[in-house]
């Protein structure tokens, strides 16, 4: 089998996902996407990578994933578009080695290590992080955003009569924007406070509430933010600090009885490796499709266990990373989650995809389908809003 094409999607109704397709003699078309810098990814893809890949033999996966890591990321500091295109294109060559052996790609890792992955929602609507962003101003179908906001009680009896017992929510965010995550008076902790208290109040211990701080705090006011939500027995605290200052986050954790998780930032296992000598996280979060791929973020998971640390995976991204992490949560023994959107997932990534997952009873069924387990739509490349880039083997 050799690539015959590289192609990349890019739709403007959802401007920060790019979808890769990677094309074969033999006809199996595999599909991964990333997220960010849509243009810069594609230039990358097509300027850099297509050449290097086209005519090769799909799977041979860790080898080309070790030719475009070492050659571009690596060598020259490329820790972002690059790595995200990577990761993209690692996807896309797990979903052919699947469908040409007629398996599930987590069977391929290994076999599944449960029947179902977890799953907890994150409360943004059907546009969350698409520009312009969000408003927490208007209440409709699936705005969890608006809901937590106004109604967080009535968005927790919601999404646990649907089966779902997690929800992540970011009431600090709007303050750490304001002070620029210097500083944090007691007005603007009991202005994040309110939404955790009132789900408290109203469904107990039922739901479990995780907090996602996207970076934006310094260590002392992030500490006094944690230290305040500590009566309030939090699942996690999320990134309240950016990834790269490990030193920070170890500061932190040491400082409050709530879980650290970190990070989806981050990219690669030689970047969780300093995280996890140093003992700053007790949860380890990853995004397949910015970290590596999956052939990187299957060795993350295991460097994780060997810490004896449980991994989640995330996904604000797109129905192929959505899988993507089903299938690594699949096979690695220390999973624990599956992050979904549950507005993207009834929304736009039906416009774009036949089927993405099962949810039953607050968990993921296992795929069925070969591969990855869905592909684009046949009219998604003939849609107005779409730019399609192809290269070729000549």
């Amino acid at each position: 089998m050799r690539i015959t094409g590289i192609e990349t999607v890019h739709l403007g109704d959802t401007p920060f996902v790019l979808y890769v397709r990677v094309h074969t003699d033999e006809g199996i078309i595999g599909t991964g996407d990333t997220f960010m810098m849509a243009e810069g990814l594609a230039g990358y893809i097509h300027g850099r990578a297509a050449p290097k890949l086209l005519g090769r033999d799909p799977l041979e996966i860790q080898r080309i994933w070790t030719m475009l890591y070492d050659r571009d990321a690596a060598r020259f500091g490329g820790q972002g578009i690059e790595v995200r295109a990577i990761s993209a294109i690692d996807v896309a060559l797990w979903d052919i080695l699947g469908q040409s052996v007629g398996k599930p790609i987590y069977q391929l890792l290994g076999g599944a290590s449960r029947d179902r992955v977890p799953i907890y929602n994150t409360c943004g609507g059907p546009a969350y992080g698409r520009p312009p962003l969000e408003a927490h101003g208007r209440p409709g179908v699936l705005e969890d955003l608006w809901a937590w906001h106004n109604e967080p009680e009535a968005l927790a009896h919601e999404l646990l009569a649907e089966g779902i017992t997690g929800m992540k929510i970011w009431p600090f965010d709007d303050v750490g924007l304001r002070n620029e995550g210097l500083s944090i008076t007691a007005a603007e902790l009991e202005e994040g406070l309110t939404p955790v208290r009132r789900i408290r109040e109203a469904v107990g211990s039922r739901m479990r509430i995780m907090i996602e701080g996207h970076g934006f705090w310094r260590l002392p006011a992030a500490v006094k933010i944690a230290r305040a939500l500590e009566e309030y027995d939090i699942e996690w605290l999320e990134d309240m600090l950016l990834a790269h200052d490990i030193g920070a986050i170890a500061s932190l954790h040491d400082q409050t009885t709530i879980p650290v998780l970190a990070s989806e930032y981050l990219v690669t296992r030689h970047q969780y490796l300093p995280l996890l000598q140093r003992g700053a996280a007790d949860i380890v979060m990853l995004d397949p499709t910015w970290t590596g791929g999956i052939t990187e973020s299957h060795k993350i998971g295991a460097l994780a266990d060997t810490f004896g640390l449980p991994v989640t995976m995330h996904d604000c991204t797109g129905p192929f990373t959505l899988l993507a992490g089903v299938h690594l949560a699949l096979a690695a023994p220390n999973a624990t989650y599956q992050e979904t959107v549950r507005a993207y997932i009834r929304t736009w990534y039906r416009d774009v995809v036949p089927h993405s997952v099962v949810i039953q009873d607050g968990a993921i069924l296992p795929p069925t389908e070969p591969g990855i387990g869905t592909r684009l739509l046949d009219d998604v490349l003939r849609r107005p809003d779409a730019t399609v880039q192809v290269s070729k083997l000549s």
